[in-house]
């Protein structure tokens, strides 16, 4: 995790993500409210025509304008049709990404969610952190710094991967608790994944790359990732606390800040197109279409 060869990759990993989210954010437009109908208008205009015809017709009439009215009566008293919800389609994530990648945060391509409570915000961040899955990340990470013999200190053989496995697993969980419990529940933020589901590959790796720095605030609105860049930058700046003297440099930290939103970033990508792989390949839920993307 503190690795003096990986020190370069912080600088371009968040140079590149702040700027794609800028480009992001200077190019959204608002969107127009589309035309509502006046329902007091329209009892009015039926109210009036009933007034005219009664007046020309005459008692006559009146049988028929009863009738039509208990019609109109009963017709308005029936329930209405049920409609097609946006959450009720076959796109339903997976918790899990083939079983080993943790998917609990992630949301379908145009559905609608209600605002998250900060009780909601940590359950997410404990599922994971504390859920089976969690552990495939660092074991796949304390593997490759035992043998980039990133921290000397911790020795070599079994007993080193041991201590490279322990950093890791905190290092993650405490990552996790910023960056999707603690700091979205002060900034407002939103700590889900919703994905992109229309365009090129290009499009939306690079939409889902960018949410390592634009993310949803709980009203809706796409703003800067505080919790993400202040979140992951608190947890590499608290892992000095458990690491070895010799590794607590600046360049260090802002080695693992920049591994943590990167990796993150990654994460982002397989998420966007999981739906996708799941379908196509394993026969699960076929992903949804928006078949008028705003986007």
């Amino acid at each position: 995790m503190h690795r003096p060869s990986l020190n370069h990759l912080a600088t371009p990993i968040l140079a590149t993500l702040l700027s794609l989210s800028s480009c992001l954010l200077q190019a959204q437009q608002p969107t127009s409210e589309s035309p509502q109908t006046s329902a007091s208008t329209t009892a009015q205009n039926i109210s009036f025509s009933t007034s005219q015809t009664n007046s020309v017709t005459g008692p006559s009439t009146d049988s028929f304008v009863s009738a039509s009215s208990s019609s109109v009566d009963q017709t308005q008293a029936a329930p209405p049709a049920p409609q097609p919800s946006v959450d009720d389609h076959s796109d339903k994530q997976t918790t899990r990404i083939l079983g080993i990648l943790p998917n609990f945060r992630s949301v379908s391509a145009n559905v609608k969610l209600p605002r998250e409570s900060v009780k909601d915000k940590f359950v997410t961040a404990s599922e994971d952190s504390f859920d089976y899955s969690s552990i495939f990340i660092p074991l796949a990470l304390a593997g490759w710094s035992l043998h980039e013999n990133a921290d000397p200190e911790f020795g070599s053989g079994g007993v080193a991967y041991g201590r490279y496995l322990w950093h890791a697993v905190v290092d993650q969980t405490s990552e996790n608790f910023f960056v999707e419990a603690i700091v979205p529940s002060i900034a407002h933020q939103d700590n889900r994944y919703y994905t992109l589901g229309h365009g090129g590959f290009f499009k939306r790796s690079s939409y889902a790359l960018s949410r390592a720095v634009v993310t949803r605030s709980d009203s809706g609105k796409e703003v800067f990732n505080i919790s993400e860049v202040l979140g992951a930058g608190a947890s590499a700046g608290i892992s000095n606390l458990y690491y070895p003297s010799a590794e607590r440099s600046l360049g260090n930290t802002g080695s693992q800040w920049g591994l943590d939103i990167g990796i993150d970033a990654a994460s982002f990508v397989v998420k966007e197109f999981w739906p996708d792989i799941n379908h196509y390949l394993f026969h699960g839920a076929k992903p949804f279409r928006d078949a008028n993307p705003a986007n």
